[in-house]
């Protein structure tokens, strides 16, 4: 078992990747272009200037950034009483926290919906360090919010699981060192993810139980 563990939050411990999702395509009309149906899976787990760069590539010319703010926006008034659970995220956590092994949330996401998100969810608790989209100059596909959490954590990045669900983030964690975990969500996994990753799961549960066996 490795030192430490690293989640991303969106699709992975919560199931808000469907919501962003949803509201992708409902503002894409609202700011004069036909919504494309691969745009929410480019846009997946990316931040900063990358995210802005995806917005502009499928929607040349818009207001990237109020486009990202108008939906960010929908997203966190749909949260704001409720956060679903991804299934197994309780199980793997209450498994790392008996084994005595740290955890971080690295998400793309705002530092407030990262906080939120878990007080609402009640697994703050679990998670010694949290470092949000915000924190990092270049977002996923880079490998830098991993590598800030895995310093935060205090351990080096191989020594670190980190568990996606995106194929952006899948990279990040490839890139960065970590054992990288995938449990796919709305994206299956690419070539990089199917020969670099430690392991490709169903869910967390699973995860956990291979972790337990040794297997990862």
């Amino acid at each position: 078992m490795k030192s430490a563990a690293i989640f991303d939050m969106d699709g992975l411990m919560f199931d808000t990747e469907r919501i962003y999702r949803e509201n992708w395509m409902l503002y894409a009309p609202r700011f004069g272009y036909k919504a494309d149906p691969e745009f929410p899976k480019a846009i997946c787990g990316t931040s900063g200037q990358h995210a802005l760069e995806v917005m502009e590539a499928y929607y040349p010319g818009i207001d990237a950034m109020a486009f990202k703010l108008a939906v960010r926006a929908a997203v966190d008034a749909a949260i704001e009483k409720n956060v679903p659970l991804m299934p197994g995220i309780r199980e793997i956590l209450q498994m790392f926290s008996e084994k005595g092994v740290p955890c971080a949330v690295a998400s793309s996401s705002h530092a407030a919906k990262i906080d939120h998100c878990l007080q609402l969810s009640g697994l703050a608790d679990y998670f010694a360090v949290t470092v949000s989209g915000e924190a990092v100059e270049h977002g996923k596909p880079a490998p830098d919010i991993f590598l800030l959490a895995a310093e935060k954590l205090g351990f080096p990045p191989e020594e670190c699981y980190v568990f996606e669900d995106g194929v952006n983030g899948v990279h990040a964690g490839i890139a960065a060192g970590c054992a990288t975990i995938m449990i796919p969500d709305l994206l299956a996994p690419d070539r990089l993810a199917l020969q670099k990753c430690a392991g490709i799961y169903p869910n967390l549960i699973e995860a956990r139980d291979a972790i337990l066996r040794g297997e990862v």
